[in-house]
């Protein structure tokens, strides 16, 4: 059996970890539930991979974005570590292979979303997965009083009913106040945890917030100061593009992204990022997770925030490789009425989540009962148009109806292809001499789909085209025709924005919402809000300390960097400038004249006020120069 710090140097090619690491680890061996918090960069991951690799068998981990697993099995499987990612865009098929290779113990980590647990299928097998550690990423989702939360995370407790009690959980998170800290804790029924803190300090990162007349002038000034890539968070798509395009007619190179973009034109932006054939990224805060780029100098937020867990892990995707960085936000004074406002455009009010609600109905054409675990294609700029909205209300309140476990919105969904025969195999066989070719198409889906002819599966088209030498469009269009003749129940793979109906539709009048939650998750947004303005119009407390302390760190010193830690520094330095022009002044007085009254000095020593003078005459009486008597008269004594 390796030891932990021989996984990390044969895989990593670390030679110690970074602090934190190796007592969590430790704890997992020991068969521990942990809790760790750990900031943006801070190695998290390792942190569960490495007690999984010492372990052996199978690490589940359950992440809530495909960008993320995506990003971590590709860097295992480039170490030569068996890992899986099951996601939306897989097949049924593939999934099932994907299950049983895990099964047969061909996997060492296998990476979920909390949805995908509560499958039938995953629920089937996971009694024969030979799991040995479970792993919660971005753990602070299971939190209704935390920013991100999703309602699935709330259901990931009920794997342990599956898993032998041996099996330690570890969550993980870069952002969790003390009170989501402790939600985590009893949501995910962690068992006696241990838990670890790391320091919320990123030592290396200088944050600054500047109230500018020009954003575009500063943002540039920036851009041209400091070299190296970096990234622009923008708080709409319409303004990644405008923006880009300000930013290239001043020869700074930058692209923009944002989540309406086609899945390849994404993926090709992102790339030539990372590549460094585009220096600037200008996106939306769709832009960011799953991304390992190291060498990011500068990330710039042009719009302000909501909270300081989105602020602080947007920000900390600067300087990842331990070098000088800076975290810059830009604000101007009409920013902070908006900021204020924001509570009652994130939590719209219930009249008019159920006013949305029954207009999604009309819109999808959706009567009351039905829906239940239907996915709807949805055009929600049409749909705003269509009933005059404000985008922010719509997006918030089905956010509200998420959270409430109505429905969910996926922007960035895929839909694999399904198929279901809707014949007998008797009718089948007449197909043979009316459509032989249609034949040849219903026999390579029952060839290599298994089950297929009693159950809806999830279908490849590039696959049958493949197995028949026929081109894709061929396969679709034969499986238009079966489904025409009522042979199949095809349904075409999506790649739109989907809805997808976790309740059937009810009447807007009686939709279940919890008000009592409701308004506490409101009151919660309103004090990250409240903290936000803090810390945009603070202007004493080091920016690092700020942000610790948000997430319950005291420890943290001052960081000496950020804007507030050097206005500091030139003030003192200001200060002791003026304080030996003012020592100066008055020796060269009491030179002329060692023999004097504190009232005549006033006089004499002008523009200098009485305030200015004291502690002057208080320093030369600390080094025994000058004496003071109880009748305010003054004796220098010249060494």
């Amino acid at each position: 059996m390796h030891t932990p710090l021989e996984i990390l140097k044969k895989y990593w090619h670390h030679q110690a970890f970074r602090p934190q690491q190796l007592p969590i680890i430790e704890a997992l061996l020991q068969g521990n539930d942990v809790l760790a918090l750990m900031p943006t960069g801070g190695g998290k991951s390792i942190c569960y991979q490495v007690p999984a690799l010492v372990k052996g068998g199978l690490c589940l981990v359950v992440s809530p974005l495909i960008a993320l697993m995506k990003d971590q099995v590709y860097h295992l499987q480039q170490k030569g570590i068996a890992a899986v990612a099951l996601h939306s865009g897989l097949t049924y098929y593939e999934v099932t292979k994907a299950l049983q290779n895990a099964a047969n113990g061909n996997t060492q980590f296998l990476y979920v979303s909390p949805e995908r647990l509560e499958t039938t299928l995953f629920q089937e097998c996971v009694v024969d997965l030979p799991i040995t550690l479970v792993a919660i990423d971005e753990a602070h989702c299971i939190s209704q009083w935390g920013y991100d939360f999703r309602p699935p995370y709330l259901r990931i407790a009920r794997l342990r009913q599956f898993l032998p009690p041996s099996v330690p959980f570890v969550a993980v998170t870069a952002s969790a106040t003390p009170l989501v800290q402790d939600d985590i804790v009893t949501k995910l029924q962690l068992r006696l945890p241990q838990i670890f803190k790391q320091s919320f300090e990123r030592a290396n990162i200088s944050y600054s917030v500047f109230k500018v007349a020009s954003k575009l002038n500063k943002a540039a000034q920036i851009l041209h100061k400091v070299n190296g890539s970096a990234i622009i968070y923008c708080r709409n798509r319409k303004q990644t593009q405008q923006l880009t395009q300000l930013l290239l007619a001043q020869n700074i190179e930058a692209d923009f992204y944002h989540a309406g973009l086609l899945q390849e034109e994404r993926h090709q932006k992102q790339l030539a990022w990372l590549q460094g054939q585009k220096r600037v990224m200008v996106c939306t805060n769709a832009f960011g997770m799953g991304i390992d780029k190291a060498d990011v100098r500068t990330v710039i937020h042009y719009d302000v925030p909501d909270c300081l867990e989105n602020y602080y892990q947007e920000a900390g995707r600067a300087g990842r490789d331990g070098k000088k960085a800076y975290a810059v936000l830009l604000y101007q004074e009409k920013d902070l009425p908006d900021l204020m406002a924001m509570p009652n455009v994130v939590y719209p009010p219930i009249p008019t989540i159920q006013k949305v609600y029954q207009d999604l109905a009309n819109f999808l054409n959706i009567p009351v009962g039905i829906g239940e675990g239907n996915y709807y294609n949805f055009n929600l700029h049409q749909f705003i148009t269509n009933f005059r909205y404000d985008a922010n209300t719509v997006v918030n309140t089905l956010k509200m109806l998420e959270q409430e476990g109505h429905l969910s919105f996926n922007e960035h969904i895929f839909l694999p292809s399904k198929i279901s025969f809707t014949i007998d195999k008797s009718a089948l066989d007449q197909l043979e001499y009316s459509h032989p070719q249609l034949m040849e198409t219903a026999r390579a889906l029952l060839r290599t789909y298994e089950g297929i002819f009693n159950n809806e599966v999830s279908i490849n088209e590039g696959q049958l085209s493949a197995i028949m030498r026929c081109s894709v469009l061929t396969v679709k269009k034969h499986l238009q025709q079966l489904h025409a003749f009522g042979i199949i129940h095809y349904q075409a793979q999506k790649e739109t924005p989907q809805l997808h109906y976790l309740r059937n539709r009810a009447p807007a009048q009686y939709l279940t919402l919890n008000h009592e939650a409701y308004l506490f998750r409101k009151q919660q947004f309103a004090d990250r809000v409240n903290q936000m303005l803090h810390f945009l119009q603070g202007s004493s407390q080091c920016r690092s300390v700020f942000i610790a302390t948000y997430f319950g760190d005291t420890t943290t010193p001052s960081c000496g960097i950020c804007d507030n830690c050097l206005e500091q520094k030139n003030n003192a330095t200001h200060s002791t400038t003026r304080f030996l022009q003012h020592l100066q002044q008055v020796q060269q007085l009491l030179q002329q004249c060692p023999n004097t009254t504190v009232n005549a000095l006033i006089k004499t020593a002008a523009p200098l006020t009485e305030k200015q003078l004291w502690p002057v005459l208080q320093y030369l009486q600390k080094e025994e120069l000058l004496s003071i008597d109880a009748a305010g008269k003054v004796t220098y004594l010249t060494t």
